[in-house]
Order: C-alpha cells, then sequence, then structure tokens
C-alpha cells in the first residue's frame, strides 16, 4: 500500500472506535462499516489503541484502511504489536496502518528520552520475525527531530493538533515523497461562537500537555493564547469551524499545505467522555459535504 497515492483524502478518526466494554463491541463494528459505506478512505482509531483494537474494525470492514492513532510506544512493547501484525489474517494486515507515538510526561511515568524510544521501537519492528513493513508505520512527529524519523524510518507523519502552518512546516522537512495525514478537528456548528465553546471545552486537556502547548509556541503562539481553554486566534486556528463552505475551505486549507490525507474528527459539545462517543450523525453530515 502506497499511503500517499492510495488511501484518498479524507478519513475519520475517533476514540469512540475502540472500548474495553465487550458490550460495545457490536456498535463499534456497525459504526465502522457505516464510515467504509460512506465512503470515507481510512479510519483512525484514537485514544491510545492497540493491535485488537485495530483487528476488530479490520474485521467489521472489507475495503477500508484502519490505522491506529496513536498506539502508545510505552503501553505496548515493540514485540506484542509485531506478533499481533503477524497474526492478522493477510487480507486485513496489507489493510493496516501502524500510527505510532511516545505520549506524554503527564499520561506515562516511562516516559524519557522520546526520540531515542521510537528508534529503538522501529528498530525492533524491524527485526522481529515477521516485521511491521516501514511503508505501513507513521509516526506522530510534532517537532522537526521526529518528523526526520518518520521520513526515514516510516511511510510519514500523522500529527495531532496542529495548524496549516505546521502542516507546511512538516512537508518542508519530510520532503515531497513521504505521506502526511494531520488530525484536524471540526465543529459542525454555524453559531461560531457557541462552535468556539465547543473547540474551548475539547482543547482544555490537551492545553495542559506541554508537547502540544510546546509545539504552538514554535508556531508563533504565546503563553496568552492557552488562557481560558484558547484565544479565538488559536481555536480558529486549530479547528474547522462553522458552516458547510467554512469546512470545506478549512479542508482545502490543509491540502494546499501539504498535506495527503486528513484525519477528520468530529468534536461534539457532550460531557466529559465526548471523545469517546460515536458521532454517526455529524459523519453522515460530513460525507455529503466532503469530497470523498
Amino acid at each position: 500500500m502506497d499511503l500517499s497515492s492510495d488511501l484518498g483524502t479524507i478519513g475519520i478518526w475517533s476514540a469512540g472506535l475502540h472500548s474495553d466494554d465487550p458490550h460495545l463491541r457490536g456498535e463499534i463494528g456497525e459504526a465502522a462499516a457505516e464510515l467504509e459505506e460512506l465512503g470515507f478512505s481510512a479510519l483512525w482509531i484514537g485514544g491510545s489503541p492497540g493491535l485488537a483494537a485495530a483487528a476488530h474494525v479490520l474485521e467489521a470492514t472489507r475495503r477500508v484502511a484502519v490505522g491506529t492513532s496513536i498506539l502508545s510506544i510505552w503501553d505496548h512493547e515493540a514485540a506484542d504489536v509485531a506478533a499481533g501484525y503477524a497474526a492478522l489474517a493477510p487480507s486485513a494486515r496489507e489493510r493496516l496502518v501502524l500510527g505510532l507515538g511516545v505520549s506524554h510526561t503527564a499520561l506515562t511515568p516511562r516516559y524519557a528520552r522520546p526520540y531515542s524510544a521510537m528508534r529503538d521501537y522501529l528498530t525492533a519492528l524491524d527485526d522481529a520475525p515477521v516485521p511491521v513493513p516501514a511503508e505501513q508505520r507513521v509516526l506522530a512527529a510534532l517537532g522537526p527531530k521526529m518528523a526526520g524519523l518518520a521520513r526515514d524510518r516510516a511511510a510519514g507523519a500523522i500529527p495531532y493538533l496542529v495548524t496549516t502552518d505546521h502542516t507546511a512546516r512538516t512537508r518542508e522537512l519530510v520532503g515531497d515523497d513521504a505521506f502526511l495525514a494531520p488530525e484536524v478537528n471540526v465543529v459542525l456548528d454555524t453559531d461560531l461562537g457557541r462552535a468556539r465553546d465547543t473547540a474551548r471545552s475539547f482543547l482544555a486537556l490537551y492545553l495542559a500537555l506541554p508537547n502540544y502547548t510546546n509545539n504552538l509556541l514554535r508556531l508563533g503562539f504565546a503563553e496568552d493564547d492557552f488562557k481560558d481553554n484558547g484565544s479565538d486566534r488559536l481555536v480558529d486556528a486549530l479547528f474547522a469551524l462553522g458552516d458547510e463552505q467554512r469546512i470545506r475551505d478549512r479542508m482545502d486549507e490543509y491540502v494546499a499545505a501539504g498535506a495527503d490525507h486528513l484525519a477528520v474528527q468530529v468534536v461534539v459539545p457532550q460531557g466529559k467522555e465526548r471523545i469517546r462517543s460515536l458521532a454517526r450523525p455529524q459523519w453522515r453530515e460530513l460525507a455529503q459535504i466532503l469530497p470523498l
């Protein structure tokens, strides 16, 4: 699979596509199958999924690419990931995109020397009895060093919570041949004030994580932009907000900046579990307004 040419432009990112609750497996499978039928070209399983979550979505679908976004290298040993990859049926294995990331200091006590740890992890995948091919691996690269590793040791990069400016900078770093698929947050609400409130509620978690705020500072934002869960300037740079035309225009801006593919996450105004929701009505709406 050549990700840059075969994956298509629009995929769906959702942490709701995996759960530890066995009672939700049927609903997740139905949602995945519907997303495939709606025409989305990839399903990105958010929330630090393991290979078992990917295997379930692969089983529920027939054609669509399925990616982990983002499997934490601290939570899943490389040998176990390679064994899980080897255990997949060949037809499912061909559709898997292994998205890897180093997570955050606040989320894992093992966090240390992330660049070296990722480099060693990729070497372990290379050396496994059944290697996970570099062309099926992508890295959650925010900074330039990790972007270089994504270029040299993987198919490319899947950065999370980034602007179009970051997309353009990453394209310059990884070159024309690498796959680049930023995650893009969407709030489908024509009331811009209410849409920004929804975005800020979602953004609060991420503004407490230095990997994200340091990246935003590199992009020219200031500490004041992080106050009160995000300035208008920050929110408008990180989210596609508003009506159909505004959403389409934002997607076009990411593609123009150098993205091959967009992992679109629908943000909905729910409670604290909103990131785990299956936003099926909104996905159907997106399928009507985006070029699938």
